[in-house]
């Protein structure tokens, strides 16, 4: 509904469908606005909260708001009896979110989703990584294991190496006493 070429934004006090915004802030982890607003007809002050909308596209074709509590639990399955926290699943789930929200879509796969959660997974924990990926890449056989076993040793060699060379550059650039 709009009002003079806008959206209306009715007073919950007096339901004037005018009121003019006082003050806009960031809320939360930056997906959320929240706006301070007074009613020029009653006077009084509200607060709105917008948010884009966000949609999972299931496989049946049905779509549904994105939550975090459904990446959580799907991520909790892979982390059982490893040393991962509910706050580690918490800022897993927020930087899956962030991720999905940076990319502009509206609309998302849910496959996709589970693709995009590997990245921050894969950091989190390797064995809950290997675990998860088997269902969203569809591991088949002991091969596609060992394939994404080898891809994570490499990948760590590769991070010790850079490591180890920052830690050689900073050796040498200290000066001796003598």
């Amino acid at each position: 509904m709009t009002h003079r070429g806008r959206n209306s934004v009715y007073c919950p006090f007096c339901r004037n469908p005018d009121s003019r915004v006082v003050d806009s802030r960031m809320a939360d982890d930056g997906s959320a606005i929240r706006r301070r607003r007074q009613c020029p007809e009653c006077g009084r002050r509200f607060t709105t909260v917008e948010t884009t909308s966000l949609s999972v596209i299931k496989r049946s074709g049905v779509g549904e708001p994105f939550s975090r509590s459904k990446v959580i639990n799907g991520v909790r399955k892979a982390c059982q009896g490893r040393p991962v926290s509910e706050d580690d699943l918490a800022l897993l789930a927020q930087e899956v979110e962030e991720n999905i929200r940076a990319s502009g879509a509206a609309e998302i796969d849910a496959h996709e989703v589970g693709l995009i959660i590997l990245g921050p997974l894969q950091k989190l924990d390797k064995v809950a990584y290997l675990r998860f990926a088997s269902v969203y890449q569809a591991f088949e056989s002991l091969e596609d294991f060992e394939s994404a076993i080898a891809l994570l040793r490499h990948e760590a060699e590769v991070e010790a190496k850079g490591a180890d060379a920052k830690r050689s550059e900073g050796k040498s650039s200290e000066k001796s006493p003598l």
